[in-house]
């Protein structure tokens, strides 16, 4: 028998600190990256779509969720950080309710997968005020990955929904 200690799983909160890099390639993945990516912002131009490459991208300004609990112990400002959504294998992009205008700010609600009977399946990134983008994608294959360092939320809140 052993004296040793056994170690606790690692807890979502052990990473607040640290750059997310996450992949999602199934429904169960793509719910946690969904999560925190709700009220991330973005310009109408930080939105490309390779086609060559298969991949459409969003630089987000996403709210660091995961931050929230030690923020409001430690009584510091909300945070968000620059992040790349990116989505692979995408052979046609449609959307509803969007201008690729520099001025025109839209905040991203959810991430939601629907399979097709041929394996395939489409990516809805569902967008406040009606807006969505429908991505028809060959697999399911979603990064999130934070470039820049965080910096206080300009709104000193954390973003809420009437329910």
């Amino acid at each position: 028998m052993s004296d040793k200690v056994p170690q606790d799983d690692a807890r979502f909160e052990d990473g607040g600190e640290a750059p997310l890099r996450l992949r999602a390639l199934d429904t169960e993945d793509l719910a946690i990256i969904s999560a925190l990516c709700q009220d991330a912002v973005f310009p109408g131009s930080e939105m490309v779509w390779q086609s060559r490459q298969r991949r459409f991208a969003l630089l987000l300004n996403r709210f660091r969720w995961e931050d929230q609990p030690k923020a409001a112990l430690r009584r510091r400002p909300v945070e968000r950080v620059q992040s790349v959504l990116a989505i692979e294998d995408v052979g046609k992009v449609r959307s509803q309710g969007l201008s690729r205008d520099a001025d025109t700010i839209y905040s991203l609600l959810a991430l939601q997968f629907e399979p097709t009977e041929d394996g395939m399946g489409v990516l809805t990134l569902t967008l406040a005020g009606d807006g969505a983008i429908a991505l028809e994608v060959e697999t399911l294959e979603v990064t999130l990955k934070d470039v820049t360092r965080p910096y206080i939320d300009p709104a000193r809140r954390a973003p809420s929904h009437p329910d």
